[in-house]
C-alpha cells in the first residue's frame, strides 16, 4: 500500500507539488495524469526517495526513507540510465546482489525473454537504444518482486510486443496484490485495467476518481480528464 500525505516539494519560490495526499490500495492501478508541467514527475520522484520533500510518505507502513521501504518499491523511471559499462545480464545481478535475492536467475531470466532482451544480454548499457534502457529499467525493477511499483511514462519508447508484455505484466502484478501507481498523459495506454486516476494541475490534485463511479456516469478517462483540465485553466464553475 502506498500512502501519500500532505506532501509538498518546493524550488526556491516554485512550488511543483502543493500539499498533496491521496492512498493506493493493495492490488489497485492508480494513473497519475494531468497536463505537461503538473508536477507529476516530480511527485513519482519524491514517492521514489530522489527527493526532498515536506510531508509523509509511506510504502507499505514504512517510512519511503527507509531500507525498508527501499526493498518493497520498484521504480522505472521516465528517462532509462542503465550503467553504461554493465551488460544486460550483468544489471539482473548488479540488483540481485544490492538487494541480497536468492533464486533469482530463473526470474531474471523470464523477465528478460518477455521483454525481448534475449539476443542482448551481452550488450552493455551504452549499446543499446532507448526503448531497450526502458526494456532494462522494468526488468530491474520487477526482479526484486516489490509490493509497490512506480511507472514513470513506462510505454514511452517501446515497440508493440514490449508495450503488450508490460500491460501482460502490469495485470499479473495486480493479481498478486501489488500496489502500482502511473504518471502519464498517455490516457489511452492506461483504458484497460486503470482502477483510480488523480488527475493534477499546479502541483495539485485537482480531481481523485475511481473507475466504477466514472463508468457508472457515462465517462470514460478522456472525457473526465479534459472536464477537469479545462475547467480549471479556464477557471469556469
Amino acid at each position: 500500500m502506498l500512502n501519500v500525505s500532505h506532501l509538498t516539494k518546493k524550488y526556491n519560490r516554485f512550488v511543483a507539488n502543493n500539499n498533496m495526499s491521496f492512498m493506493v490500495n493493495e492490488g489497485e492501478i492508480a494513473v497519475l495524469a494531468g497536463p505537461n508541467g503538473a508536477g507529476k514527475s516530480t511527485a513519482i520522484k519524491c514517492i521514489a526517495g530522489l527527493l526532498r520533500f515536506d510531508g509523509e510518505i509511506e510504502i507499505c507502513g514504512y517510512s519511503n526513507k527507509s531500507i525498508e521501504a527501499k526493498r518493497l518499491l520498484g521504480y522505472i523511471p521516465e528517462i532509462p540510465a542503465p550503467f553504461e559499462l554493465l551488460t544486460v545480464w550483468e544489471h539482473m545481478e548488479f540488483i540481485a546482489r544490492a538487494y541480497k535475492l536468492k533464486d533469482w536467475r530463473e526470474r531474471a531470466e523470464m523477465l528478460i525473454k518477455r521483454m525481448e532482451l534475449d539476443d542482448k544480454r551481452d550488450k552493455t548499457g551504452k549499446e543499446l537504444s532507448k526503448g531497450m534502457q526502458q526494456k532494462i529499467s522494468i526488468c530491474c525493477a520487477l526482479l526484486i518482486e516489490p509490493k509497490v511499483v512506480l511507472f514513470d511514462e513506462p510505454f514511452v519508447g517501446l515497440d508493440p510486443h514490449a508495450i503488450k508484455e508490460l500491460k501482460a505484466m502490469l495485470f499479473e502484478l495486480k493479481e498478486k496484490g501489488v500496489t502500482i501507481i502511473i504518471s502519464t498523459h498517455m490516457l489511452d495506454s492506461v483504458e484497460e485495467f486503470w482502477d483510480k486516476i488523480l488527475i493534477m494541475m499546479n502541483g495539485r490534485i485537482e480531481a481523485e476518481r475511481e473507475r466504477k463511479f466514472v463508468e457508472k456516469s457515462g465517462e470514460n478517462l478522456e472525457e473526465l480528464f479534459f472536464k477537469i483540465t479545462e475547467k480549471n485553466s479556464t477557471g469556469a464553475v
